[in-house]
């Protein structure tokens, strides 16, 4: 069937679109989850016209699709979980519009996120989400799961952005909504509906983004803590006082130490918790800013503080926060990232419970992310987990335990990385019954025979 399918591929796609061999398969087998599941064939597109062939062959044929971008999701949401085809966009990567005057940009899926931003920088535009992965996911990875990143808690989501798509629809049909106007009230909001739907419903091929001015001045300040709690109180001082920074980073104790291991202590600074404030706007606004929340923060008597102005000190400073994934992939344990979002108030109850969680289970947890919106990302660091079955059931039992009470304060499991495959098992106790019902309606009416992305939480 394998050899089959990719015969059949080459004769309607051409053989330069599809690939079959066992080194290409095995990259499209999964993401940055432990899951995989080797596809049929690998279809590699270069425009719309080709993706609609695919999946009116595929619709015909009930060939399972699924799409996929950079490959660095944390969820196995692009794990082509019942075979067929891997569909992967990167070869559609261009940008094909960056308009000042309409402040837009027109963008093919492939795109990475990291490229756009510094493209419309050069353009005096500015496209603020920002995922940690900016370098290596691209625009429509973005699209499927709605990514955020640190400036969303200012700026908004991927959702934000998002005024025009071009989706392929399961049987082929070439679906074009929204446009490139600022607001739209043209029936329903059939953007919102692609936007987070981890290619379940359809191929995005195009994408229309918002961009904003760019802000003419930035500043950060990187503060150090004896304590996470003491980190979290400093944020609700922030807020107290009516400020409303462009970013708010926490990082715990684990993570800290796990950096200091990789990059040298003398990169991290002393203290068990680290807290970074990102300011932009214009210069005078951003200058007043940065010096009365200095003041906020020194009464908190931090270990120690520091103040960049202007894009290149501030990202000398963010290199740090950007790091923390890698050095905490580089202890050598499996790091699993699970985005849980808690309402405000619950920032310090977070970050102690995660505490508790260690204690309970055995497995040492690092906590790091968006403080700002209640999105910080609780690190089970598991060792052995793809090699040990009952590992793995131990770090399902401590899950049970943390979306359980993530739950109970009013959170959600997932903010940035989707639900996937990851947290399948979760999805019921996330949802309503009338919300899942609605769910696979949805699913139902625009992929009825379940070709697009199977096997996932629909």
């Amino acid at each position: 069937m394998s050899m089959k399918l990719a015969s059949d591929l080459r004769d309607l796609l051409g053989a330069d679109l599809v690939a079959d061999d066992a080194e290409t398969v095995a990259t499209h087998s999964g993401d940055k989850w432990f899951a995989a599941h080797a596809p049929q064939a690998i279809v590699f597109p270069r425009s719309t016209p080709d993706v609609s062939k695919l999946l009116q062959f595929a619709s015909r044929e009930k060939v399972p699709v699924t799409a996929r971008g950079g490959g660095f999701g944390y969820v196995g949401g692009c794990v082509p979980s019942r075979g067929g085809v891997a569909l992967s966009l990167m070869r559609m990567n261009r940008i094909q519009e960056i308009n000042f005057a309409d402040a837009v940009a027109v963008v093919e899926p492939g795109v990475f996120t990291g490229e756009l931003k510094a493209a419309v920088r050069a353009h005096k535009l500015f496209y603020p989400p920002d995922p940690a992965s900016m370098k290596d996911c691209t625009i429509g990875g973005n699209v499927a799961t709605n990514a955020g990143g640190p400036r969303c808690l200012k700026y908004g989501v991927t959702r934000n952005y998002v005024i025009g798509l071009e989706v392929v629809l399961a049987a082929g049909d070439v679906l074009r909504t929204g446009g490139r106007v600022h607001k739209n009230k043209t029936g329903f909001d059939l953007v919102g509906l692609f936007v987070g739907s981890e290619g379940m419903l359809g191929v995005v091929t195009q994408v229309t983004l918002r961009l904003l001015p760019l802000p003419p001045a930035r500043a950060t300040l990187s503060a150090a803590f004896a304590t996470a709690t003491q980190a979290a109180e400093a944020v609700q001082a922030i807020f107290a006082a009516g400020f409303l920074p462009a970013a708010l980073e926490i990082a715990d104790h684990f993570t800290l130490e796990a950096a200091r291991r990789d990059l040298g202590a003398k990169i991290v600074p002393e203290g068990s918790a680290h807290l970074l404030v990102d300011l932009d706007g214009q210069q005078e606004s951003v200058r007043s800013e940065a010096a009365a929340i200095r003041e906020l923060i020194d009464l908190r008597k931090p270990n120690a503080i520091q103040i960049a102005n202007g894009e290149a000190d501030c990202e000398k400073l963010w290199a740090l926060r950007r790091q923390f994934s890698n050095s905490l992939r580089a202890t050598g344990l499996t790091k699993l990232n699970e985005d849980v979002v808690v309402p405000r108030s619950h920032l310090v109850d977070l970050m102690e419970f995660a505490g508790r969680l260690q204690a309970k289970h055995g497995f040492p947890i690092a906590c790091f992310g968006h403080a700002g919106d209640g999105n910080i990302h609780i690190n089970i660091m598991a060792d052995r987990y793809n090699r040990d079955a009952h590992v793995r059931e131990k770090v399902e039992r401590a899950l049970d335990d943390l979306f359980e009470q993530v739950l109970a304060w009013g959170g959600v499991i997932t903010g940035e990385h989707g639900i996937g495959l990851a947290k399948k098992r979760w999805w019921p106790k996330a949802t309503s019954e009338v919300a899942r019902d609605l769910h696979r309606r949805l699913k139902q009416t625009l992929d009825p025979d379940d070709i697009l992305n199977p096997g996932k939480f629909v």
